[in-house]
């Protein structure tokens, strides 16, 4: 974790100091703090329309209902009713018997009643291993849920820089024209030689050939920003994103490791199927064991239908069937099976932790990092400015030529457009942080608990 209260600050627009803070409300939407209602509502569009969403919505309804099928399945008893009419005719010759043969009819009506005793626990743990599952979904959906609202928030924030690198880059490149029309007039002057305008030539080009490459980055996020959302590319109006329109949250998560493994829905991902795969081993013990079922029946067989439901047809049965497996060298196996199972998403849920943490303390120290580096390249535009500013004292008492004044103008804009990465960049990793500690996620106080019996 930090060791200071606070990060870096630096003299420039999105270079505030920001405080660590380990009782933020993480179940409200974080995106809310970077201060842009353009922002807010594309990210709320986006969660309503994302056919990515809509799939895992309908993957967690299937699950539940499948979950509230098998429930009713093992918990309740299950009754039939049958009903059956059938005409038969007997030949007493085939009996060994003299006569003529015989036809009649035989009706029955009777209602069936199924109940298997759960002794072993099987049915309890296979229960169990289903709502794990379907809580695996639920997690999974949201974690779909935050990604979406991280990418909506990184790809707007994207674009902003992109916008202000472009007018960066465009104002160097007619910087540059002007350093090479005044180039050319001292080559005319016989006061330069024509390889300095080459050069200033080449610069120029060179610098001119990123506005393209920068103005495709602009479309491409545009039409991200349209998927996400929903859309298809260029179907209606997507806000355009400035760099002036976000801010800083004021406030960063300080992850504690015990609050972090209850938030991230990836982890109680993983812990549900951990949860899954014990209940699964409960189960494959619970058929070494023996199994009952109680079966019972309550109908009426009569000659004719008129007679069906009189006392005299009335036919009943109980059975209580107990089955113990003796020999089947499958049970055993299934047994060891479901054990590695288990060892498996024990593993896979360290595993996930341990990224979980890394994932956070990587996203810290991006941060702080982002911090540091924009206050020291605040200093680089302060000190590029005020040469800027020595300069044109010196252009206007002629000391200093226009040449001289376009070069320290030149250096300005360049140590903008890095200025606009860095601010950007901050941005970018202050969203990243809360994605990573599983901010904005409502669903968090609902944590499934594992059972290791």
């Amino acid at each position: 974790m930090p060791a200071a209260a606070q990060t870096a600050s630096a003299a420039t627009a999105l270079g505030q100091a920001q405080q660590w803070n380990d009782r933020l409300d993480l179940g409200a939407p974080w995106w809310r703090q970077l201060g842009s209602p353009q922002l807010d509502a594309l990210i709320d569009e986006a969660l309503a329309a994302s056919p990515t969403l809509t799939s895992a919505q309908a993957t967690l309804r299937q699950a539940q209902e499948l979950q509230g099928a098998q429930a009713a399945t093992l918990q309740l008893p299950r009754a039939d009713l049958a009903l059956g009419s059938q005409r038969q005719r007997t030949t007493p010759s085939a009996q060994g018997q003299a006569g003529p043969g015989r036809a009649f009819g035989l009706h029955s009506a009777s209602v069936g009643v199924q109940y298997p005793l759960d002794l072993a626990g099987g049915n309890r743990r296979a229960l169990e291993a289903l709502a794990a599952r379907t809580e695996h979904r639920r997690y999974q959906l949201e974690a779909a849920r935050l990604g979406l609202a991280a990418s909506v928030a990184s790809v707007a924030i994207t674009q902003a820089r992109l916008v202000a690198q472009g007018e960066a880059l465009q104002a160097i490149v007619d910087n540059l024209q002007q350093q090479g029309a005044q180039a050319r007039e001292r080559v005319r002057l016989g006061q330069a030689s024509p390889d300095e305008v080459l050069a200033l030539q080449a610069q120029m080009e060179q610098a001119r050939s990123g506005l393209p490459l920068l103005h495709k980055q602009q479309q491409q996020a545009a039409h991200l920003l349209a998927m996400l959302a929903g859309r298809a590319p260029g179907a209606g109006a997507l806000p355009a994103f400035t760099l002036g329109e976000f801010r800083l949250p004021e406030a960063l998560p300080r992850a504690i490791p015990s609050e972090l493994v209850r938030r991230r829905p990836d982890v109680q991902a993983a812990q549900a199927l951990l949860q899954a795969a014990s209940a699964d081993h409960g189960v494959a013990v619970a058929r070494l064991y023996p199994q009952i079922r109680l079966s019972a029946s309550l109908g009426s067989q009569a000659l004719s239908t008129g007679a069906l439901f009189g006392g005299e047809s009335a036919v009943w049965g109980l059975i209580a069937q107990l089955t113990q497996p003796l020999f089947n060298p499958a049970l055993p196996a299934e047994r060891r099976a479901a054990l590695a199972a288990l060892d498996a998403a024990a593993a896979n849920y360290q595993a996930v932790v341990l990224d979980a943490l890394r994932g956070v303390a990587d996203a810290m120290r991006a941060v702080e990092g982002d911090a540091q580096a924009l206050a020291a390249l605040a200093r680089s535009d302060a000190a590029a400015q005020a040469s800027l500013q020595s300069m044109e004292r010196q252009h206007a008492l002629g000391s200093a030529s226009y040449l001289q004044l376009l070069v320290a103008q030149q250096q300005v804009l360049q140590a903008r457009s890095n200025l606009v990465a860095a601010q950007a960049q901050r941005l970018t990793d202050s969203a990243a942080l809360f994605q990573a500690v599983g901010a904005g996620w409502e669903g968090a106080a609902s944590v499934a608990t594992f059972d290791g019996r």
